[in-house]
């Protein structure tokens, strides 16, 4: 394994975190959920930091700790779904790693999503033309920022896992 980080992008509920965790268990590899790290941090979860303080704040918060985190190496990052809508924050990811697009179907994300309440972007917008709107409306970033993009609707994490590393060797 080499020592650069991956990031991986995409929207909620495309699997950041069961990869990250995969990878981190079967690469020998660090991990941060970029989320977690922040609620840890300031002491609140991410709905309570966007009501009291506001999305840009939150926004802010991520750049900074991808600043952080560009110093460390053999780190998979979990990405916040936002954090690759800012240009600054795909400038940091390129810096130091491979960026990874996971990519899924509205249907599968709500899928996966449906009965979580930590999602302050789908609150009150449970379904899937909703999440269809969002994703349409974030896919061109991702696919910017993205060195390459992996589909994760109908596989097994396994299988995710093993289609980063090989790309990540041909990259």
């Amino acid at each position: 394994m080499d020592s650069r980080n991956i990031y991986l992008i995409g929207f909620m509920g495309a699997g950041k975190s069961t990869v990250a965790d995969y990878l981190r268990r079967n690469y020998e590899m660090n991990q941060v959920e970029m989320d977690e790290k922040i609620q840890q941090e300031q002491n609140m979860t991410i709905s309570r930091i966007f009501e009291e303080k506001g999305e840009e704040y939150f926004r802010k918060l991520e750049t900074d700790l991808l600043e952080r985190l560009s110093l460390q190496s053999s780190t998979v990052v979990s990405c916040g779904g936002g954090t690759a809508m800012r240009e600054c924050n795909v400038e940091i990811m390129k810096r130091k790693g491979k960026i990874v697009w996971l990519c899924a179907e509205p249907e599968t994300v709500f899928e996966r999503v449906k009965n979580s309440h930590n999602r302050p972007l789908l609150e009150g917008n449970m379904n899937v033309e909703y999440i269809r709107t969002l994703l349409e409306k974030r896919t061109p970033r991702y696919k910017a920022a993205a060195d390459f993009c992996v589909a994760t609707d109908g596989k097994s994490t396994r299988q995710i896992c093993e289609e980063i590393m090989k790309k990540m060797k041909e990259a």
